[in-house]
């Protein structure tokens, strides 16, 4: 696939009267891996969000290959990965439940699971090491676990683009080895990754390109930041002030349809950042 997978024109997000995306020119390519990076509240999970149209611009422009979000269709094209699971009540939901939903977006109303649906869910799950786990309810499962349930999900959906909201949050230093290598592979084939990060760790041989966003604007966009001595590193930048995100609050819904009957349970998301 040759075309764009994101891209945003004078982007601008407020809340409550307040800017927290300034005028946000990104445009992201097949293949490329692009790390978003910046201190809390400087907008990278807000523009996350709104390159996906889930939080709507207040000016400007998004397009997700080539559509505005309210016309794209081919959602399975997109693996989301949000900064946290959340389950409704009802029947619990089991780990295995929850990563095969991600295949949702790929099946049309009347068929059934096929054997390439399970052999999708089966890889997803060792690829992040909860196999093991499948039959259990995912309300059992840490913090860090359900993050890993999350990004199954997305694999299990196997789309051309990943879009990840801090994927290594809460998770181990080994999980976040398996992350980073399973990512390689899905590179090598092609695939486009957007990812939000405080610290790249064991990704950053994989990142081909580093966004740092600052008080809502882009403050470096190129190769990604070094550790040392780069005054636009994410460390760096907890001495600006930056602009305030919201609380937390419910999402009305996936592009296109409500969350509640995508991928199999409503999610609530982040506006803001507390990490």
């Amino acid at each position: 696939m040759s075309e764009t997978a994101f891209a945003m024109t004078d982007g601008r997000v407020s809340f409550d009267g307040k800017p927290v995306l300034r005028g946000i020119d990104l445009t992201v390519s097949p293949g490329e891996v692009v790390a978003l990076l910046g201190a809390n509240g400087s907008g990278k999970s807000t523009l996350v969000r709104a390159l996906l149209g889930l939080t709507p611009l207040t000016a400007g422009q998004t397009l997700v290959y080539g559509a505005p979000p309210g016309r794209f269709r081919d959602w399975w094209r997109i693996g989301y990965v949000p900064q946290r699971l959340q389950v409704g009540g009802g029947v619990p939901a089991t780990v295995r439940e929850v990563v095969a939903s991600g295949r949702i977006a790929r099946q049309s109303r009347l068929r059934r699971t096929s054997a390439a649906d399970r052999a999708a869910v089966a890889a997803a799950l060792a690829a992040v090491g909860l196999s093991d786990r499948a039959n259990d309810p995912v309300q059992s499962l840490s913090g860090g676990q359900q993050q890993r349930v999350l990004i199954a999900r997305a694999l299990a959906g196997e789309p051309d683009t990943y879009v990840m909201d801090e994927p290594t949050a809460g998770v181990d230093a080994g999980t976040q080895r398996l992350l980073a290598d399973t990512l390689s592979g899905l590179v090598l084939g092609g695939k486009t990754v957007v990812l939000v990060a405080h610290e790249l760790g064991p990704l950053e041989p994989i990142i081909t390109r580093g966004v740092v966003i600052r008080e809502g604007r882009v403050a470096h966009d190129g190769r990604p930041p070094r550790p040392e001595g780069d005054c636009a590193r994410p460390g760096h930048e907890h001495q600006h002030p930056h602009a305030a995100e919201p609380a937390e609050g419910p999402l009305s819904g996936w592009p296109g349809e409500p969350l509640s009957g995508w991928q199999g349970e409503p999610l609530t998301g982040r506006q803001g950042e507390s990490r």
